[in-house]
């Protein structure tokens, strides 16, 4: 069954209701909540929303929903990131199992291998799982670029270790390192990714290291939670959305932008290499409200 996106629900509110009353703000509140945007962010946008209309005496459609899209702006953040030649980059990539963390990271590869960027390494630092292994092999192979990888079941920060000593060696690069995601096991995860984060920090050039969470755009206010847990283990630098389509709810960014602080800086729209752009925050947002 198809999810009713948030753009269909706003033009049905809008139809449905000839005055912008207490009423019409209610619905739109749980329009947004539906749309993934979170209950907090949601009543605090909509209360701010229903004062200007007051204050401005706003009733005509295209007027409210201009409104609407300057207040969800103002809450979404982009993170441009681009890598330093010349200096050892790490990015480390975290997120749950079944995001399409593995994917994301080999779409990163080609995507700043395609930009020109040399000397591009994927470290296969989900040791847990061998098929992750496997997998980042095989888009390597694809792809073109090296992939580092140790037997299943060994040291992961020992992958990323290897993989920065590569890239130190050849006069710089860029690390982007598959990690295991496994939030059944909070406590093992976090000791995990600590170690891997502390041999990350101490290997990369000053300024070089970052930090990003794969979050399935479908899966709602789980992402946050996601993202609570990983920011608080070892702190986020950006996120990057994955199964976007603004077809369906994917107001989770406006969430996690506003509660904790963290900006999006790529989103992911299908299973292909190329199907990874940067984040932008109007199209996402004009495309989310749907206008």
């Amino acid at each position: 069954m198809a999810k009713i996106s948030f753009a269909s629900k706003i033009k049905s509110l809008f139809s449905s209701h000839d005055k912008k009353d207490d009423v019409f703000f209610e619905d739109l509140t749980d329009a947004l909540i539906e749309g993934d945007v979170g209950a907090k962010t949601s009543f605090e946008i909509v209360e701010k929303l229903e004062q200007i209309c007051r204050s401005e005496n706003l009733s005509d459609k295209s007027a409210i929903m201009q409104k609407l899209a300057e207040l969800l702006s103002s809450d979404v953040k982009s993170a441009v990131l681009k890598p330093e030649e010349g200096k050892t980059n790490i990015w480390m990539v975290l997120g749950v199992n079944g995001v399409g963390k593995t994917t994301t990271a080999a779409k990163m590869a080609s995507y700043f291998t395609e930009s020109g960027f040399n000397n591009v390494i994927l470290a296969a630092a989900d040791t847990f799982r061998a098929a992750a292994i496997e997998q980042l092999i095989m888009h390597g192979k694809k792809l073109n670029v090296r992939v580092i990888h140790h037997q299943s079941g060994s040291d992961p920060s020992a992958v990323v270790f290897d993989a920065a000593e590569s890239v130190n060696a050849s006069g710089g690069g860029l690390v982007i390192a598959d990690t295991a995601g496994r939030l059944h096991n909070k406590e093992n995860l976090v000791r995990e990714l600590q170690k891997i984060d502390k041999i990350s920090f101490q290997k990369a050039s000053p300024g070089c290291y970052k930090k990003l969470l794969v979050v399935d755009a479908t899966t709602g206010q789980n992402a946050l939670r996601q993202a609570e847990v990983f920011n608080e283990a070892v702190g986020l630098d950006a996120i990057i959305l994955t199964k976007y389509d603004s077809t369906a709810k994917g107001g989770i960014a406006v969430s996690i932008c506003k509660e904790l602080g963290i900006p999006v800086a790529f989103v992911c729209t299908g299973e292909k290499y190329d199907d990874i752009s940067l984040f932008d925050v109007q199209s996402y947002v004009y495309g989310f409200i749907g206008e």
